[in-house]
């Protein structure tokens, strides 16, 4: 027998290991350049693995959930006496742009609103298995880790099942519909009174883990505040009603987005990275906005790089753009890394106060509410305005409240009087 080790391979962008989400064979199998063997979970994204050689597999190192180190054994494969191992495939990464180089971001991120998504081979997520006959060519159902981990748990088998998503892709809601219809296996109308222990991997893992660190590291500061949107909203409408047929609608976000751009020049302290071993605070001119966003796969912080230089609509385009890419795992790795401060939204959902955490090594967050009619009291009686809170969170060790205040109040001034976010004051 001749025996192929094949390590975990460098994935580029300096990861030192990447966790082990799912064997895609098992011992016996056989295997060729083309044959996917491991789903790997770094901190930028999922990544296939495919056989370097041609062979049977007979060991497999690791088990899912396990955290490797780059360069240790993976697979052990017999090659039949051929050891040829075919080219390492180009990864087409690019070395990170900002801070981190991160949604892009990827910010990711996420602080608890947040965050990355699936990548090719090397860099883009399932892309191999995302033709029609997908799941007839590779012989696995497409679904995001998340997807196949509940199922597993469920004791469901993805390839019995069409999914309802682009090219046959398996969501939660094809699992909802399986539970509706034939109940969960051994299910019956009593529950039982003992919790079902699932085991947390994959991506809410690294969210965990990112979120524990934040809480933990840094000291935060949240100030809310009240803001009238009636005027943003009747210049929001307007536009979107001028605009011409096929043009991107208009939503709170890229106001908000504008906003914080002309804040961060007056503080651009605020618009920055802190690296806390260091003691260094990198500030940078760029404004990279992360817009933490809710995927299958946790939660995700796309990155619209250089705000500043974007006009409303194109910032919106781009928030749109980008956070449809996170769901979808289509998104690469720089529209999922570098942010510089984030955004984080729960929609109509938004509650009426929320304390965000820090998308690190940012130092700053911006949380919306959900809007509402609200009675206020001017010119001596009550009116009718639409009305949110923006809570913020900050990094006590560089943003004092005092600065905090004026951020915060800056954006309320440039959201309730909307013609300063288009006053070039330069």
């Amino acid at each position: 027998m001749s025996r192929f080790e094949m390590k975990l391979p460098d994935v580029g962008e300096g990861v030192a290991e990447a966790e082990l989400v799912a064997w895609m064979v098992e011992v016996g199998d056989e295997v060729t350049p083309e044959s996917s063997v491991a789903e790997l979970l770094t901190d930028k994204s999922n990544v296939e693995i495919s056989s370097p050689v041609s062979g049977t597999v007979v060991e497999l190192h690791g088990e899912p959930g396990d955290v490797l180190a780059v360069g240790s054994n993976l697979i052990a494969i017999d090659t039949g006496g051929d050891l040829e191992p075919r080219p390492e495939v180009d990864t087409g990464g690019e070395p990170d742009a900002g801070a981190e180089a991160e949604p892009d971001s990827d910010s990711e991120p996420d602080p608890d609103l947040a965050a990355s998504t699936s990548e090719d081979s090397l860099g883009r997520a399932d892309e191999a298995d995302s033709g029609p006959d997908a799941t007839s060519r590779s012989g696995r159902a497409i679904a995001s880790p998340a997807v196949r981990g509940r199922a597993a748990a469920l004791g469901i088998d993805l390839s019995t099942m069409p999914g309802s998503g682009p090219d046959g892709r398996v969501e939660h809601a094809d699992l909802d519909r399986v539970l509706t219809t034939n109940g969960s296996p051994g299910a019956s109308r009593r529950r039982s009174a003992e919790g079902r222990v699932e085991a947390v991997r994959g991506v809410r893992r690294r969210i965990a883990d990112r979120l524990s660190a934040a809480w933990s590291e840094i000291p935060h500061i949240t100030y809310v505040e009240a803001i009238d949107a009636t005027e943003v909203e009747r210049l929001r409408a307007q536009l979107n009603a001028q605009a011409p047929d096929g043009a991107v609608r208009l939503t709170l976000l890229p106001f908000l987005a504008r906003a914080i751009v002309v804040a961060a020049a007056d503080q651009p302290s605020l618009n920055a990275h802190y690296d806390g071993p260091e003691e260094q605070l990198t500030i940078f001119d760029a404004v990279h906005i992360g817009v933490a966003t809710q995927t299958d796969d946790g939660l995700r912080v796309p990155v619209v790089r250089h705000a500043e230089a974007r006009g409303l609509r194109d910032l919106a385009g781009e928030i749109t753009r980008v956070a449809l890419a996170a769901r979808d795992g289509s998104a690469m790795r720089d529209e999922l890394t570098g942010s510089t401060i984030t955004i984080t939204s729960l929609g109509a959902l938004g509650g009426v106060v929320t304390t965000p955490i820090i998308n690190p090594p940012e130092v700053s967050i911006i949380g919306v509410n959900k809007m509402e009619t609200r009675p206020v009291w001017g010119n001596g009686v009550f009116e009718p305005r639409q009305m949110f809170n923006l809570s913020s969170s900050f990094d006590h060790r560089i943003v004092d409240g005092w600065d905090a205040a004026i951020f915060v109040q800056r954006i309320k001034t440039l959201i309730e009087t909307p013609a300063l976010l288009f006053i070039d004051e330069g």
